[in-house]
């Protein structure tokens, strides 16, 4: 069984900055993707950013330029760094992970976590 536990949301004033991290647990042989999505009260879940094991990056037009996801694979850890942060980006932030366990591959969902862009 994996599991992620996410931390770094909060409230933050417009023009400021945040940063998430997730890490997975269990017992994991490898990860492939991990990204980061999000869902603003009466929006369908979004795709904000990915990673591939091989480092490649792709995100959402809305927070390109102003958002960085990056990952630690001896911690399997990702992060996800938010500069320049407006009310839009209100949301809760979910991981979600791509790997493999002994009991084959696998796709888990964190928790979540708020972050309200606010004044």
């Amino acid at each position: 069984q994996v599991q992620l536990v996410e931390s770094g949301g909060g409230l933050v004033q417009p023009g400021g900055s945040l940063r998430l991290s997730c890490a997975a647990s269990g017992s994991i042989f490898s990860i492939y993707a991990m990204g980061w999505y999000r869902q603003a009260p009466g929006n369908e879940r979004e795709l904000v950013a990915r990673i591939s094991s091989g480092g490649s990056t792709n995100y959402a037009g809305a927070v390109k330029g102003r958002f960085t996801i990056a990952r630690d694979n001896t911690k399997n850890t990702v992060y996800l760094q938010m500069n320049s942060l407006t009310p839009a980006d209100t949301a809760v932030y979910y991981c979600h992970v791509l790997g493999r366990t002994v009991g084959g591959n696998f796709g888990s969902w964190g928790q979540g976590t708020q972050v309200t862009v606010s004044s």
